[in-house]
């Protein structure tokens, strides 16, 4: 499996505090990649960092072995990177349609004579946005609701919907920023299977911050920990549930003696396997 996305060393400052201290990591082609930490962790910024909202002190960060620092938000994202956010941002005023539809803006490429007169590139480059947007409606389960504005939707289909427009985009890496945060069980039974159809199906290749360790565990390839913005574990998740210092970060600061604990069961299970 080829390496898409590699992370080195990333530090980023605050005045004199530090977010991210020396972190890094690689997302490989077709990967669900989870990174999880207890709150103020450093998770959203290394997100902001790979999408350019925020510019690191040091570090290299590189999408198919080229630099993505120094670019702004949106040339990240014409080359191939989407974004959800935990809180949902949408036009609430415009129809779902509209609102993915949205998606597809750097996707196009047409001079305004050919908008007013629907012709030449505006024409194909509408009509293949349109396309593209109802197979996403079907894919999403959203075509009861295609009209209708977001703003009156419940809240488990306005996250569907943000992340159809970050689809609409058509990414190589798709960075999900707590999909699950503030929905109910029926709601995030959803969207699992969603992001497990986004993997399979349309073969994206995805980073997940979210605090729902159910989640994480059952849908992640692999899964980086991080606390105080230094990374304390990475690995499969049956390796980092078993990781002691993983355990300590999720108990604020346990002792040693829990700490050993967990190594001890961890070494008893493996002891017992054939």
């Amino acid at each position: 499996m080829s390496t898409l996305l590699e992370v080195h060393d990333l530090t980023l400052r605050f005045g004199g505090a530090t977010t991210l201290d020396g972190v890094s990591f690689d997302v490989r082609t077709g990967e669900l990649f989870a990174i999880i930490g207890p709150n103020g962790a450093g998770k959203t910024s290394t997100f902001n960092c790979i999408s350019g909202v925020y510019r690191p002190q040091s570090g290299a960060i590189a999408l198919d072995g080229e630099s993505l620092l120094g670019h702004a938000p949106d040339e990240i994202a014409r080359r191939g990177i989407a974004r959800t956010f935990q809180n949902v941002e949408l036009f609430d005023n415009l129809s779902v349609l509209d609102n993915l539809l949205l998606g597809r803006h750097q996707k196009t490429s047409y001079s305004w004579p050919e908008a007013m007169v629907w012709f030449g590139r505006f024409r194909s480059q509408e009509l293949a946005a349109r396309r593209r947007v109802e197979d996403l409606i079907e894919f999403l389960d959203l075509a009861r609701v295609r009209s209708m504005p977001v703003g009156i939707l419940p809240y488990g289909i306005r996250k569907r919907v943000e992340l159809g427009r970050a689809l609409a985009m058509e990414p190589r890496l798709l960075l999900l920023d707590e999909p699950v945060a503030g929905m109910n069980s029926e709601e995030t039974e959803d969207m699992a299977r969603f992001i497990l159809d986004i993997r399979t199906e349309l073969g994206t290749s995805m980073i997940m911050v979210e605090h729902d360790m159910r989640l994480v565990m059952d849908l992640a390839d692999r899964v980086m920990v991080i606390d105080f913005g230094k990374r304390i574990a990475l690995g499969t998740p049956d390796e980092v549930q078993r990781d002691p210092a993983v355990v300590a970060a999720y108990l604020g600061g346990a002792s040693e003696a829990i700490a050993e604990a967990v190594t001890e069961a961890a070494q008893a299970g493996e002891g017992t396997q054939p």
